[in-house]
């Protein structure tokens, strides 16, 4: 008659169906696997309180409680680094905005500059021209008007 036997921890909180689960699935593999009669094969399930339990010299209550104490510092080392990556995001785009201005602001003043710079060449095209070019021009209009 086979016999087999499942240990868990009591922490789990296991529930009688998830137990029920265990015992019907460890049966079906020994009737598949070694072709075992189900209808002698045995199947218990003990729960084993932690301290009773241990894992490399190291009871699994003091392995759980490191194990939650390392996820605790992991998650507080991820949201300071959260914080440092927000805070360096936050910085850069203040960065951007002030090379964005800066640019803006450039880019008017040389319009500006261009602007100003054809404002003068008008001028001095206009300075330069001949007065007697312009009394012809003049009369033209006059003409056109009439």
């Amino acid at each position: 008659m086979p016999y087999v036997n499942i240990k868990i921890t009591k922490e789990g909180n296991v529930t009688p169906e998830q137990k029920r689960q265990l015992i019907e699935g460890a049966t079906k593999l020994l009737a598949d696997v070694l072709h075992k009669n189900t209808k002698t094969l045995v199947v218990t399930i003990d729960e084993v309180d932690t301290d009773n339990w241990g894992i490399g010299g190291v009871p699994v209550t003091e392995l759980r409680k490191i194990a939650k104490e390392k996820a605790a510092a992991a998650a507080k080392v991820e949201a300071a680094a959260a914080k440092e990556e927000a805070k360096a995001k936050k910085k850069a785009e203040k960065e951007m905005a002030k090379a964005a201005k800066a640019e803006e602001k450039a880019k008017k003043t040389a319009e500006k500059e261009a602007s100003k710079k054809a404002a003068k060449e008008q001028k001095a095209a206009k300075d330069d021209a001949p007065k007697d070019a312009e009394k012809p021009a003049k009369k033209e209009k006059k003409a056109k008007k009439k």
